[in-house]
């Protein structure tokens, strides 16, 4: 019996008592017992009632591939050539970025529970604790080169907030890449987007999108977080499984189209979305920094920006914006 096979019995829905649990795996209540406290330290949540035993609340089991496939329509099965999920990876994108290294990696999407080594963009750490997120990479190889991608972390983002607002979470988007919910005036951050390219500017290139988002607010005190954060399921009690087949499903989708016709199709849904539109931020670019009034982006992803009453135009890589205090 390892802990993932008692995971797998204690999601079916179902209460099972210490003793049913010893006899169906043939071991001592004692070695139930410790199992339980391995899926405890964990993180996962348990259910322990008197009279009837334990069980893992519904929506709250592990990632299932079997599921996740079953969730998505066909032409999005044609779209996905493979699917990993892992119980622990030291970073989904990296791994992806391997595949292609070794000749695969198109259509290709990795999970997994853990990341030991998960990082956003400018390399900061993304904390990911068992079972509390979804921490997906899909890799994709674009045949025009790297000058046409500009915008996809964007229009990624787009699928996840049109996604996230289906089921009622007030959600609004950061450029260039953070995923928002605003609570009391104050923004806090339910994911990300990372998207990491191989190849070159007019030929070829291979991009793995990494998307890493909240299920569960991580615990504050494993945090050291540039701001607050929240879960998804603050605001909707969500599936795992159910919300990676529908990610999944926009995403197989977006790729081939974004190829032919690019951010322009997704500007104007951003700007709904667009979480400081209207608002003072600072801008900070290498060693310069200012404030700024913020506006939309335009059709390649670009955020407009009002300094001294001049307008101005930000692109991504090492731009990071934030609100004014």
């Amino acid at each position: 019996m390892t802990v993932r096979d008692l995971l797998r019995l204690l999601c079916d829905g179902e209460y099972h008592s210490g003793e049913e649990l010893g006899e169906y795996f043939g071991v001592s209540r004692t070695a139930i017992w410790k199992q339980l406290k391995k899926l405890e330290q964990m993180g996962i949540p348990l259910e322990a009632t008197r009279g009837r035993g334990y069980r893992v609340p519904k929506g709250r089991g592990p990632l299932n591939g079997n599921e996740i496939i079953a969730g998505l329509g066909r032409e999005a099965r044609r779209g996905l050539t493979r699917l990993f999920v892992e119980d622990s990876l030291p970073s989904t994108n990296a791994f992806m970025l391997d595949r292609f290294v070794h000749g695969a990696g198109h259509g290709e999407v990795a999970l997994a529970e853990v990341q030991t080594a998960g990082r956003g963009r400018r390399g900061r750490a993304w904390v990911s604790s068992w079972g509390q997120g979804v921490y997906l990479s899909m890799g994709w190889r674009f045949s025009k080169g790297v000058a046409a991608l500009e915008g996809l972390s964007l229009a990624v983002g787009v699928v996840v907030a049109d996604l996230l607002s289906s089921h009622g979470v007030p959600v609004k988007l950061k450029w260039p890449n953070d995923v928002l919910v605003e609570k009391s005036g104050a923004f806090f951050k339910l994911g990300g987007i990372l998207l990491e390219v191989r190849g070159d500017m007019e030929g070829p290139c291979d991009v793995v999108v990494g998307i890493g988002l909240n299920m569960d607010a991580p615990d504050p005190a494993r945090l050291a977080a540039i701001q607050p954060v929240a879960g998804v399921r603050d605001y909707a009690e969500l599936d795992r499984n159910g919300v990676v087949s529908e990610l999944l499903e926009q995403l197989l989708k977006l790729m081939p189209e974004f190829e032919v016709a690019g951010f322009k199709a997704f500007a104007g849904r951003w700007n709904t979305y667009h979480a400081f539109n209207g608002r003072e931020i600072m801008v900070a670019q290498g060693n310069d920094a200012f404030q700024a009034l913020a506006l939309g982006v335009d059709e390649s992803g670009r955020l407009q920006v009002e300094r001294g009453g001049v307008i101005e135009w930000l692109s991504g890589g090492e731009v990071t914006v934030r609100e004014s205090a």
